[in-house]
């Protein structure tokens, strides 16, 4: 189950009461957020493998793998999204448990759906902080922190979606990214649309940035490259 939105923080929520997991993704949809919804432990680890995601909501008991081993299997891998635990258990060892499988924060059933949305931001702001590192290529300068774009002393404005793209081209400076890659990280998987609709961005891209910073290899996608050099 998917629930889209324009916002370019992507979340996974990982739970098997649906009605409630339906009930986040709403929620946290109207907040502006694009949500993924799935319910079985071994899909939600590898969706969180797969996808990239500000942030996970992560049920403890859950079919097919528990809170526990997604959690831990996500941090063997290297996988530091932040996840919020949420479990019906009140126990002292089980949010002990939780923070040692390496989850950032942990929420006892029945919770405040406030509190959730609260949790969620403090979250995410310090991720954020964390990840700040303005990407630059020559004169261009992209801010993720600040959702801030200059080329030289030119800001650009842009819309969610523009910055969400030329974010992958940054991150990805000088390398080839296929219209595919930037679809899955700048979209949510709710996009069933034609994947042409990357190459329109793109051109707004070029027209805002002004000639020479995003190169076509023809057959293969972009490539984000210096205009001054």
């Amino acid at each position: 189950m998917r629930f889209g939105t324009l916002g370019v923080m992507r979340l996974l929520i990982v739970e098997d009461e649906r009605r409630l997991a339906v009930s986040l993704a709403l929620g946290l949809t109207a907040e502006g957020f694009a949500v993924d919804v799935v319910h079985d432990g071994l899909e939600g680890l590898h969706r969180a493998r797969e996808g990239r995601y500000d942030l996970i909501v992560l049920d403890l008991m859950l079919p097919g793998m528990n809170g526990f081993r997604v959690c831990s299997a996500l941090r063997s891998a290297g996988n530091d999204t932040p996840v919020l635990m949420l479990t019906a258990k009140n126990g002292e060892y089980d949010e002990a448990e939780g923070l040692d499988a390496g989850a950032d924060d942990y929420l006892t059933k029945p919770f405040s759906y406030v509190v959730l949305l609260a949790r969620v931001r403090a979250l995410l702001r310090r991720r954020t902080r964390q990840a700040a590192l303005v990407l630059r290529v020559g004169a261009l300068a992209v801010d993720p922190g600040r959702r801030q774009v200059t080329v030289g002393q030119r800001e650009v404005a842009l819309t969610a979606k523009e910055f969400a793209v030329l974010e992958q081209l940054a991150v990805r400076a000088g390398e080839v990214v296929s219209k595919t890659e930037i679809l899955e990280a700048a979209w949510d998987h709710a996009y069933e649309g034609d994947v042409n609709i990357v190459e329109v961005h793109v051109c707004v891209l070029r027209r805002k940035l002004g000639a020479g910073w995003i190169s076509t290899v023809r057959g293969a996608g972009y490539r984000l490259v210096d205009a001054g050099a």
